[in-house]
């Protein structure tokens, strides 16, 4: 069964591209025909393409590994945060930190410099410096908190990202590329799809567009969470049923030995 159809796409623009003028010749084999000067995708295979990522991203979930998703557009910034944080993967919806990926050891570091400063805010070592400075390390904690909150608990390079807008965000695109690490984007007329691994054609500008298709994307992330869960659980009560098995089968076979010959 398909993760999205036809029709729910057309009524949520997905099908819009850009005009014509500003198109990327790279996308021509996802462009249906033009209209009025504008481009429209073959919904066709955006429903294709959204099974083919979303099923590539159940596995990397099932897998225990993480998905980073970005998007720092007005129109696609609340609508990925939301997704991302109800299947627990981490965001970056603000300004791209330069150097994220491919210097990712600096970034580590200022996530700490933010986890010290709140641990020295509760027990109160602060409270001994003056107003002005105390002001001063707050706003720099609410900065790195704008910046880096959603992504405190990435301890490590995520397995894949998910981009929405591959045009604004270039440098995330560039950084994962020369990493290795695969790209998953929703990809309008206007971009070149040829650094993305998992291409979904659609209008990444309306909000209805972006949000259906995170919200089949993040669905299949969700199942492989808990497929994950399912598996782990039944490994647990088969290596309890084995301990078991085996503490009650020990008394069995001591009472079965034979007594040594007089």
């Amino acid at each position: 069964m398909a993760r999205t159809d036809f029709d729910s796409l057309l009524a949520a623009g997905a099908h819009f591209g850009h005009l014509k003028r500003k198109w990327n010749p790279a996308m021509a084999p996802y462009i249906f025909m033009e209209r009025n000067g504008i481009h429209i995708i073959d919904l066709h295979k955006t429903v294709a393409k959204v099974d083919q990522a979303a099923d590539a991203l159940k596995q990397i979930a099932k897998s225990g590994k993480r998905i980073l998703f970005v998007a720092t557009k007005k129109q696609a910034k609340e609508i990925v945060a939301e997704k991302a944080a109800s299947v627990g993967m981490p965001y970056v919806i603000e300004r791209w930190p330069g150097g994220m990926l491919t210097n990712f050891p600096t970034i580590r570091k200022a996530v700490k410099k933010m986890a010290n400063i709140d641990k020295l805010l509760s027990d109160g070592t602060y409270d001994k410096l003056s107003k002005r400075e105390n002001l001063q390390i707050r706003r720099k904690r609410a900065k790195l908190e704008k910046n880096l909150g959603s992504i405190a608990d990435l301890t490590r390079l995520p397995s894949a990202l998910f981009i929405v807008d591959v045009m604004k965000e270039h440098i995330a695109v560039s950084e994962a590329n020369r990493l290795g690490i695969p790209v998953f984007a929703i990809v309008d007329t206007n971009s070149d799809p040829r650094n993305i691994d998992f291409v979904i054609p659609a209008n990444d500008d309306a909000s209805k567009s972006i949000e259906l298709i995170l919200g089949a994307v993040c669905g299949a992330i969700n199942e492989g969470l808990e497929e994950r869960k399912a598996e782990k659980v039944d490994m647990e009560a088969a290596g309890e049923a084995k301990a078991t098995a085996t503490t009650e089968a020990a008394p069995a076979a001591e009472a079965t030995e034979a007594p040594a010959a007089e």
